[in-house]
């Protein structure tokens, strides 16, 4: 689903009439983005929100609008009865933007997603971009600029740094896909790779790793076993990281050799990508092609 997005792609706001609903899903819409409606979080709720209609659950917003993707801003402990609903309705894409989803709802989320053929985004993510023509979640619009790297994250607040000093120096994002911090998740870096390597926008790859978990070196092995793969460049935070210590998000955690920034570097160097020790180092990498 991600790769058929594009600024016609109708998009439910789950959660519409809450305060982080309404703002987002004015955010979004400025930026471009399809909304075309969204649920109501109480049974007082009114038939719309700022222009957009507002339905009772999702199965009647998808049958009247024929959303094909959507976004969930629901609390933790609501977020997995918002995706299962949502992908029994039939939505092709969810992006679930909560940071605290119980482990074992996220499992239950990925099976659902699963299931129904369906992708899922999250959770603890800030979204994903097509940049100058779309935006599902709150990916800041200074850091977004249309260009030809498709961009990848953990790190929501290091991706947006990234992001910004790209713009700055005139290199724009085709796609821009955050993954979420969290240890058990819907997409992967690893399953992006064949989106971002079929995508004819994109000339080079940017990866923002964290340590702790083996998603990057999940990258890795596919990037390796990928014929004519495009460039990837990569930062990897977490530098410092003290073994044991959980920083900032709940995957970045590490034990031993397992999850190390020099492990996770290693890997990616070994499977050609161009590993770079800060934000300047990476946007000057780029810039030099």
């Amino acid at each position: 689903m991600i790769a058929s997005l594009s600024a016609r792609t109708p998009v439910l706001v789950l959660g519409l009439t809450g305060r982080m609903g309404r703002a987002h899903a004015a955010h979004m819409r400025r930026y471009g983005t399809n909304i075309v409606g969204g649920t109501a979080i109480r049974a007082d709720a009114p038939a719309e929100q700022d222009g957009i209609p507002v339905f009772a659950d999702v199965a009647a917003a998808v049958a009247a609008t024929g959303a094909q993707a959507a976004i969930a801003m629901v609390p933790p402990a609501g977020t997995r009865a918002a995706a299962e609903a949502a992908f029994a309705a039939g939505i092709r894409l969810l992006v679930t933007i909560a940071e605290g989803v119980p482990v074992h709802d996220s499992i239950a989320i990925g099976r659902a997603a699963r299931a129904a053929g369906a992708t899922w985004v999250g959770p603890s993510t800030p979204g994903l971009a097509l940049p100058g023509r779309m935006k599902i979640g709150f990916l800041p619009d200074v850091a977004l600029c249309p260009g030809d790297v498709a961009l990848m994250s953990k790190s929501g607040t290091l991706s947006y740094e990234v992001g910004y000093r790209m713009a700055q120096r005139g290199l724009g994002q085709s796609l821009w896909v955050g993954v979420g911090g969290d240890p058990v998740k819907g997409v992967r870096f690893a399953e992006l790779l064949p989106v971002f390597q079929a995508d004819p926008a994109t000339r080079a790859i940017v990866l923002v790793g964290e340590v702790g978990g083996v998603e990057e070196e999940e990258f890795a092995a596919a990037l390796a076993a990928t014929p004519d793969a495009k460039p990837v460049f990569a930062i990897i935070a977490g530098r410092e990281a003290k073994e044991g210590v959980s920083m900032g998000h709940a995957g970045a955690l590490t034990w031993g050799e397992f999850g190390t920034h020099a492990a996770k570097q290693a890997r990616l160097t070994t499977a050609g990508a161009r590993c770079c020790a800060t934000v300047e180092a990476l946007v000057e990498a780029l810039a030099a092609g």
